[in-house]
C-alpha cells in the first residue's frame, strides 16, 4: 500500500512558553517523526551544538545560501537570520514521513504561503506573570532583554488565530499529552492521506 505524503507540521511559541521542551518529549515519544534544524547566525548558547540545536553559520554563508533558494523560508529576527532549510522538508514528505518544524510566527507566515496545507501548533504561557516568571528563571537575560522579549510575546500571541491548534503550557504533561495527540490527529487528515486513498480508490475499481 502507497504511504500517505509526509504532514508538515510546525511548532511555535513565544520565547520561555516551553517550545524546546514539549518538542523534545513530543520527539522522545515519536521517534519516526522526522525534525527539521534551521539555520542561523546567531552567536552558539552554553551546552549547544552545531548540526543539533541549529546550524550555526556566518551572515554572508547565510546570505549565499538565501541567493540560491535553499530556504523554504528564512526571516530576520532581532539581528539575526534564522532559516529552514527546503531539501530535507522536501525529501522528508516524498518519503511519506511527517517533519516537525521549530520556527517563529514570522517564519510559520512565510512558510504556510509556500506549503498552505502545513499545519501550525501555537504554544501559549498561562500567563505574563508567568512567562516573566520562567524567562527570569532561566537566568540567561538581562532585565532589558526580559522586557523586550515579554514585549515579544503580546505581538505573537496576538497571531494565535493564524494557527490550527493551540496548546496552553500550565501544566507540563498535560501539554505533552495534548501535543502528541494533536500530532496524531494532523496525520490523519484527509488532506495527508489523499494520496494512499487514491490508491484504494483504484484498488476498488473507483
Amino acid at each position: 500500500m502507497r504511504r500517505p505524503e509526509g504532514s508538515i507540521i510546525v511548532v511555535s511559541a513565544p520565547s520561555g512558553a516551553g517550545k524546546t521542551t514539549l518538542i523534545r518529549r513530543l520527539r522522545a515519544s515519536m521517534p519516526e517523526l522526522a525534525f527539521s534544524i534551521s539555520y542561523t547566525t546567531r552567536a552558539r548558547r552554553v551546552g549547544e551544538r552545531n548540526g543539533r540545536e541549529y546550524f550555526f553559520i556566518k551572515p554572508e554563508e547565510f546570505r549565499r545560501l538565501a541567493q540560491r533558494g535553499a530556504f523554504a523560508e528564512w526571516a530576520q529576527v532581532h539581528a539575526d537570520l534564522y532559516g529552514t532549510p527546503l531539501a530535507p522538508l522536501e525529501a522528508a514528505r516524498r518519503a511519506g514521513r511527517d517533519i516537525l518544524l521549530d520556527i517563529d510566527v514570522q517564519g510559520y507566515a512565510r512558510l504556510k504561503r509556500r506549503f498552505p496545507e502545513a499545519a501550525g501548533i501555537f504554544i501559549v504561557p498561562p500567563s505574563r506573570r508567568e512567562l516573566e516568571r520562567r524567562l527570569k528563571g532561566r537566568h540567561q537575560d538581562r532585565p532589558e532583554a526580559i522586557h523586550r522579549r515579554l514585549e515579544d510575546a503580546r505581538r505573537e500571541i496576538a497571531q494565535w488565530k493564524n494557527y490550527d491548534y493551540v496548546v496552553m503550557n500550565d501544566d507540563l504533561r498535560e501539554a505533552a499529552r495534548a501535543l502528541r495527540a494533536i500530532v496524531t490527529a494532523i496525520r490523519h487528515r484527509a488532506a495527508a492521506r489523499g494520496r494512499q486513498m487514491n490508491h484504494i480508490l483504484r484498488n476498488f475499481g473507483g
